[in-house]
């Protein structure tokens, strides 16, 4: 049994939210607990504007190269999801500690805990 350590970047079968389908799509590993990991999804369409919940990572942002993403994208940090680690398909990468410290900040104000 792997365990996926947080600041991972996986591919995943991350689930939509009416949990009726699911796409592969890289996701950040926030913390596995037990046979369940807990994750946030990584898109590829990064929009003029971002809203407030969501981190652009881009190859302007050190260790980018780290991340095995292919191009910019946005972690959004209000699309969490728990899913059984079967459905992680691969590790690609992980994110700096620096970004892990900015996601889990950017996590707690879209989650309204102080």
């Amino acid at each position: 049994m792997t365990k996926f350590e947080p600041g991972t970047v996986a591919l995943v079968n991350f689930p939509f939210t009416d949990l009726q389908s699911s796409k592969v799509r890289p996701a950040l590993v926030l913390t596995t607990k037990g046979e369940d990991v807990i994750i946030l999804g990584i898109f590829s369409r990064v929009p003029e504007e971002l809203q407030e919940s969501w981190i652009k990572i881009d190859e302007f942002n050190q260790g980018f190269n780290q991340t095995g993403l292919k191009k910019a994208s946005i972690i959004k940090t209000e699309k969490i999801a728990v899913v059984h680690q079967s459905l992680i398909r691969k590790q690609i990468g992980y994110v700096s500690h620096e970004l892990m410290q900015k996601v889990k900040q950017k996590l707690r104000n879209t989650l309204g805990i102080e």
